[in-house]
């Protein structure tokens, strides 16, 4: 294998792990070969598109038959896995971090959700698929012992902002913050905004524009 890539630009990266879920997707399907244009056309991108993403982490293959699905998966999990399991913690267990607790683990990742954590009592002590609910106020000594190294956080904006401090005195490494409040954190620590509502009105403006151009 070539030696792997690095300063990989954002979106190449996102494609990679859309890649490898479709191909993992192929594979179950018993598929053993699949050409760039048809995994472009599942991703809705151009063939040019798929070949330049493979070129740029090094994967050249035989286009007669099209690409390994097997290796092609194997190349992939070099670029975007760890050598070890990554452990993640998920704060904030209302409806939407359990959907994600529950939805997360088993998919064969070498990410894997150990922890959750909440301020409500009721929830605490409570397991959601085999994750335990801690306490925040233990945050950081749990953050340790199951050495937990990102979050995901899905808490009422409101108290997103208080989960900055102990997030950083615990030293986690990466947030994906799926609250509508956008957070900053020092240098060093890898963050990913994703906001439900910005996404959901960008898709229903570019729906008014196709009605109103339909008219």
């Amino acid at each position: 294998m070539a030696n792997i890539p690095t300063n990989i630009p954002e979106k190449t990266v996102e494609r990679l792990s859309e890649y490898r879920r479709t191909l993992i997707r192929l594979r179950r399907q018993g598929i053993t070969h699949v050409f760039s244009h048809v995994l472009a056309a599942l991703h809705g991108i151009t063939a040019v598109q798929v070949r330049r993403d493979l070129m740029l982490i090094g994967f050249s293959s035989d286009t007669k038959k099209g690409y390994d699905v097997q290796v092609l998966i194997d190349f992939i999990s070099a670029i975007l896995d760890a050598s070890t399991d990554q452990n993640i913690g998920v704060i904030g267990m209302g409806h939407l971090g359990q959907a994600i607790t529950k939805y997360f683990n088993g998919k064969g990742l070498k990410l894997k959700i150990v922890a959750s954590f909440d301020t409500n009592p009721e929830k605490v002590g409570t397991t959601i698929d085999d994750v335990p609910c801690i306490a925040m106020s233990d945050f950081e000594q749990a953050v340790a012992e199951l050495d937990i190294n990102m979050v995901i956080l899905s808490c009422p904006a409101r108290a997103a902002a208080d989960c900055v401090i102990p997030i950083v005195n615990a030293g986690i490494k990466g947030v994906l913050n799926f609250t509508s409040s956008p957070l900053n954190f020092p240098a060093g620590i890898v963050v990913e905004n994703y906001d439900i509502t910005t996404l959901l009105e960008k898709v229903a403006y570019f729906v008014k524009e196709r009605e109103e151009n339909e008219l």
